[in-house]
């Protein structure tokens, strides 16, 4: 194989040098779009959880309250404290949260 002249391998070196930052910046766009979606996500969740925000719930139990499909304080007569002391992101401190919130509205969970 014939030696490179160096005009030839400066002109390799600058398209190595496009390629990379090519990919960086391609890498860098859906790191950004990454986190743009989980925006949207967390947006979906602050428009529904307004109740929840309400009395004080952390953010974790928020989610887990929303993702199980209980939305109000009213929702949750449809099931038992035991099912809402095993989702996940519900705390010791939420669950008394919720406990109190529900003997205030004279409410009960299911049995």
């Amino acid at each position: 194989m014939a030696k490179q002249s160096p005009a030839k391998i400066k002109k390799l070196a600058a398209e190595a040098k496009r390629a990379g930052a090519a990919h960086r910046a391609e890498k860098k766009a859906n790191r950004e779009s990454a986190v743009t979606n989980n925006s949207e996500v967390l947006d979906a969740y602050a428009a529904v959880d307004g109740p929840w925000r309400e009395l004080g719930l952390a953010a974790p139990a928020r989610r887990a309250l929303i993702d199980d499909g209980l939305f109000q304080l009213s929702d949750l007569r449809k099931v038992s404290l035991a099912a809402i002391k095993e989702l996940h992101g519900m705390g010791p401190n939420a669950v008394r949260v919720l406990v109190a919130e529900m003997k205030k509205a004279d409410l009960s969970f299911r049995k």
